[in-house]
This record gives structure tokens, C-alpha cells and sequence, in this order.
């Protein structure tokens, strides 16, 4: 007989919508503003297999007691002073990291410097 084999996909269901602005409306034509929401959902086994200890590629920390869907909102703002380079300000919102109801929310910040040769 060969052996069963169990694969949990890190996410079984998830939904996203974004969008992204150009500022020609308030007078800068090079810059964008966007923002974007997802909500993202594992399976009862996935759920069962982290509760019991299991880790994967990027969550699970020994216990999953309150399993939840992540919920992300992310905005940001490219200010592109030049056209070889832009800075981009990021800010997310995660409610329920990991699945985990237990934990979170979790605030992102970040800058990004982009510069094209």
C-alpha cells in the first residue's frame, strides 16, 4: 500500500479588490494614490493542523486556539518628483495575522525608494 500524503494549501480562499488613482485631479500628473483590501481564509484543515502545533512557510507560532479570516487594508501614495524616480509611502492594516484571532491588529508602515538608470 502507499502511503496517504496530506497538502494544506496556505490559503483557501481569499478576496481582493484594489484600485489606484492618477493624480492628474489635484495637480500631479506623476503621482498615484491606491487602495486595496483583501480578506484571506484557510481550511478547517489547515485550522485543525495549525491548533496542533503545525508551521508553515509563513505562519503558525505552536497554537491556533481562535482561527479567523486575515484581513488586510493597504493604502499608499507614489510622489514621483522626477521620471527616473519616485518615493512611496505604505501603510497596512492586518486584523488577525496568521488566521489567528488571538493576535493583532498588526500596523505596517514603510517607505519605498525607487530610482530607474
Amino acid at each position: 500500500m502507499g502511503a496517504s500524503r496530506l497538502t494544506i494549501s496556505p490559503i483557501s480562499i481569499a478576496l481582493a479588490l484594489g484600485g489606484s488613482l492618477a493624480g492628474k485631479g489635484w495637480g500631479r500628473p506623476q503621482d498615484t494614490l491606491g487602495l486595496a483590501g483583501v480578506v484571506n481564509g484557510i481550511s478547517a484543515a489547515h485550522q485543525r493542523w495549525l491548533a496542533a502545533g503545525g508551521l508553515g512557510v509563513l505562519v503558525g507560532d505552536g497554537a491556533l486556539p481562535h482561527p479567523g479570516t486575515e484581513q488586510i487594508v493597504e493604502a499608499y501614495y507614489a510622489y514621483r518628483p522626477v521620471g527616473w524616480g519616485s518615493l512611496t509611502l505604505d501603510y497596512q492594516h492586518i486584523a488577525n495575522p496568521g488566521y489567528n484571532r488571538d493576535r493583532g491588529p498588526a500596523n505596517v508602515f514603510a517607505l519605498r525608494i525607487h530610482a530607474g538608470f
